[in-house]
């Protein structure tokens, strides 16, 4: 069989497996696994890693936020600086405002992705406004291949307890994935409230105003409803060691839930934020920078497979007027805006610390990077694996590159790891079968990435928490999912 590209010579890393094999590619897909291939054109991949491409789960890209603030990386920046650590998907948010309809928001997304977007992309829903009416159009979203949806229960954009069951009893009947920031929200506010009023309102007083506490209530809470409604429910950024142990119990359990940890609470603490004058400001983010110990544990919960992705929530502001002091500079630490940059950082960060350092195995990492986030929100088996059949979405990296994080690809200003030693770097991203990155240069052009329809989550090896007072069989024959 002739190809239309080879890959030769290179150790082949799945979520499973290792092996020695060359990878053939014909019209953009994955067509044969062998020795000795043939193409018209070839990389050479001797002493490299061949791994899927990683698939960036949660990141806000084109996004206003919730202080009416533009993310400062659009689909063409966000995308590059994505591909140049390792990226060759990514599923930003759609975030609907206010009055706005599901049809409208993904049109909105639809028209900030398609033109610039280097690599491929789908969206999460975010829904701040879920009116029955709103909860009706659901179903049109999973037609056109959104089938995940996030809620907050902090935030002016806070569902009620309610509203969460209404939303997550949706997702369940299509097959949807309901994606939750869980942190009480009056608990943050009465926190804020106390320490503003004492004069503490430097940046590093972030981190005391929405303590651990505040997590694991919300994430019990969100946990439990989901229980109720016997529906997926995906945990975001767990920061906290009792948090993912929530998590963790209600897996052991059966309960459809999932867990993501980021970066920033596996390599940054809340000493960051106690910086001179207003620097502290480029580490606010929500929930914030923990501890030392925190580190230890969550890493404890990647390991033992607590966390099904690793995600940078990767939110860009720059240190300036126009993002992080976008309401000035005398403002407390509520006044700033919330988020870091981390999505070239995710990737080598972890494949440095976790599988370099022994703390994850090379394909606990890929499942992480990207076989996991392809099975939870419906893209496997086009993407996140590398088997016959598939998009050929492959990252090829130098297990003994060794960096010194610095200046992205992104539009950011600053970087919150820079400085961290790295060993290990992507050197050549494919999606599709297309370059988007090799030796250091961009590629692909702003318009190559195309939207993913997806399809359902992959729930296999749950059982679910069918309620005594939920199941007809012991309720009286009450029919209460219809």
């Amino acid at each position: 069989m002739q190809h239309d590209l080879v890959i030769k010579g290179g150790t082949l890393a799945t979520a499973t497996e290792s092996f020695r094999a060359d990878i053939g590619v014909r019209d953009g897909r994955i067509v044969t696994l062998g020795e000795d291939l043939t193409g018209d054109d070839v990389i050479d991949a001797t002493g490299k890693l061949v791994m899927p491409g990683g698939i960036e789960a949660h990141c806000h890209i084109a996004q206003e936020s919730g202080m009416g603030i533009m993310t400062t990386d659009d689909y063409e920046s966000g995308s590059i600086s994505a591909a140049f650590g390792g990226n060759s998907c990514f599923v930003p948010f759609a975030a609907q405002k206010t009055g706005q309809s599901v049809a409208d928001t993904l049109d909105t997304y639809d028209a900030r992705a398609a033109p610039k977007s280097v690599i491929d992309y789908s969206y999460h829903l975010i829904l701040t406004d879920p009116t029955e009416s709103v909860l009706a159009e659901l179903p049109e979203a999973f037609a056109r291949g959104v089938t995940s949806f996030k809620v907050f229960m902090t935030y002016a954009t806070r569902v009620s307890d309610a509203q969460f069951l209404d939303i997550l009893t949706v997702a369940r009947r299509h097959g949807g994935l309901t994606m939750v920031h869980a942190e009480n929200h009056d608990m943050l506010g009465w926190m804020a409230s106390a320490l503003t009023e004492g004069g503490y309102t430097a940046p590093r007083y972030h981190a005391p105003a929405r303590p651990g506490l505040a997590e694991e209530e919300a994430i019990n809470r969100a946990i439990s409803l989901a229980k109720l409604a016997d529906a997926p429910l995906m945990i975001v950024h767990v920061s906290t060691p009792k948090g993912a142990d929530l998590v963790a119990e209600a897996r052991h359990a059966g309960a459809y839930v999932f867990g993501e940890t980021c970066p920033q609470y596996l390599f940054l603490t809340r000493h960051d934020l106690d910086q001179p004058g207003m620097d502290g400001a480029k580490y606010i983010c929500s929930p914030p920078l923990r501890d030392t110990a925190t580190q230890a544990a969550l890493w404890r919960h990647v390991a033992a497979g607590t966390f099904s992705v690793v995600s940078s929530d990767h939110a860009p502001y720059r240190f300036d007027e126009t993002g992080k002091f976008a309401k000035g500079r005398d403002v407390d630490f509520r006044g700033i805006a919330n988020g870091m940059p981390g999505i070239e950082m995710r990737l080598p960060l972890l494949f440095s610390e976790g599988v370099v350092k022994g703390r994850i195995s090379l394909q606990q990492f890929v499942a992480l990077s990207s076989t996991n986030a392809a099975r939870l929100y419906g893209m496997l088996p086009r993407k996140g694996t590398l088997a016959i059949g598939a998009d050929a979405d492959i990252a090829i990296w130098d297990p003994d590159e060794t960096r010194v994080a610095g200046e992205m690809h992104d539009a950011m200003d600053y970087n919150p790891f820079e400085g961290m030693k790295v060993t290990g770097w992507p050197t050549t991203v494919l999606s599709r079968g297309r370059r988007v990155v090799e030796d250091g240069l961009l590629r692909a052009r702003p318009g190559d990435g195309a939207f993913v329809a997806r399809g359902t989550t992959d729930l296999s090896g749950f059982t679910g928490t069918r309620l005594t007072e939920t199941d007809p069989a012991t309720n009286f024959g009450a029919e209460i999912f219809r």
